[in-house]
């Protein structure tokens, strides 16, 4: 078999669930020399972000910036407005709610976890039950993941919301969409949200190191009396210092750049149509893996995420193996199974700067591999996508 032995010719195919492929555009906005983050020019750039980032989220409230990682930006909604012992409801959906779970009790906070089996989205009327017997109005926050990136599972918000208000219940909600934002519809004001959390690298295309938090009123309300220690993360200094364009440190101006060039790609195209185009990618991707004959990881046809697809592997067959014979031979990278999904299951990413030809590329890629790997599959997967994407032009 032909292997990769040196350099391969042409672009790596990185189709992992994000980081994503940075677009051209966006590369050439961060290609700008640095400039004084407390001068006239990077006050114009400073309040251009503020404003367009405030769209993609679908919120008329501010949003902070941090140079930071989604990691940074989960930190940053719980410490901003729960106090030490403050109990948080929250829901196992896989991989990444579990690591955010952690995070709330090395905080010192009390979260309770919902379990799940990471095949299904949230259930609201769990949730909604939960609340309903917490009379005492213990439970101060509700913590969910809206694409969880680990199984490719979503969530039902808005069903999530109405679950709390029909416990009238104050909790706030919180919510991760680092790997939704600006792939999957997702509107921080109508569904009530009070914390949004989002990171720069996937639907927003652009590299690692920004992360956000678009606030309710509710939200920065609570952050007046909220306990836990913060300093870099605290709201309000920045959103003080935002009010003019600035920062109250020094900002990544150069990722601030790409922001800027991105959020001009995503509204020239139109969210709506953005996130059509990922929807047809998406099942796309999933007619391709049925006509294989392999099955996805989501169970729940409701809760299927336009991000990214997780697929199991057959029986006794191991999806590094797998990943690793199509990085080898094909120079593509595919997302790891992870946790408990280690070895089970493979990710395919169709998200962010991706068309049609990057998603025919991706499916031959990992129908070669299935057939080098010696997984049981059926051919035909590329061409009953293929047959999916003509069928449903734009």
């Amino acid at each position: 078999m032909l292997k990769l032995t040196h350099k391969a010719s042409g672009r790596h195919f990185l189709q992992i669930p994000g980081p994503t492929n940075v677009p051209d555009r966006v590369l050439r906005a961060m290609d700008n020399p640095t400039i004084d983050h407390r001068g006239p020019e990077f006050q114009v750039i400073g309040k251009k972000v503020l404003s367009d980032i405030r769209k993609v989220f679908q919120t008329n409230g501010p949003v902070v910036i941090y140079g930071a990682s989604g990691t940074g930006a989960w930190e940053a909604a719980l410490v901003n407005t729960l106090s030490a012992g403050d109990k948080v409801l929250m829901y196992e959906t896989g991989h990444f709610a579990t690591l955010w779970k952690k995070m709330s009790e090395r905080l010192g906070l009390n979260p309770e976890f919902l379990p799940g089996d990471w095949r299904q989205g949230v259930d609201a009327a769990r949730i909604g039950q939960r609340l309903e017997e917490d009379r005492q109005h213990q439970i101060k926050a509700v913590c969910i993941v809206h694409n969880e990136t680990s199984t490719g599972v979503t969530a039902d918000v808005l069903a999530v919301r109405r679950a709390i208000d029909a416990a009238r219940h104050p909790a706030l909600l919180m919510v991760d969409t680092i790997s939704s934002l600006a792939s999957i519809d997702y509107r921080h004001d109508e569904w009530g949200v009070d914390v949004t959390v989002a990171g720069s690298q996937k639907g927003l295309m652009l590299p690692p190191g920004l992360s956000f938090n678009a606030l309710s009123e509710k939200a920065i309300a609570a952050s007046k009396s909220a306990g836990l220690p913060k300093s870099y993360w605290a709201w309000a200094d920045i959103l003080e210092s935002n009010k003019s364009g600035f920062w109250p440190y020094t900002p990544a101006t150069t990722l601030l750049y790409g922001l800027s060039e991105a959020c001009d790609m995503l509204l020239e195209e139109g969210l709506p149509n953005v996130f059509a185009r990922h929807t047809r990618f998406a099942e796309a991707t999933r007619c391709a893996v049925r006509a294989w004959g392999l099955e996805v990881l989501c169970a729940n046809p409701a809760a299927l995420s336009s991000s990214l697809t997780a697929v199991l592997m057959p029986e006794g067959h191991d999806a590094d193996k797998f990943r690793k014979i199509v990085l080898d031979h094909f120079d593509m990278s595919l997302g790891v199974g992870l946790a408990k999904l280690g070895g089970k299951a493979f990710r395919i990413g169709h998200l962010g700067d991706f068309n049609e030809l990057t998603l025919m590329g991706t499916l031959a890629g990992v129908e070669m591999g299935l057939a080098l790997a010696g997984v049981p599959h059926r051919a035909g997967g590329v061409i009953a996508a293929m047959d999916h994407l003509t069928s449903n032009l734009r």
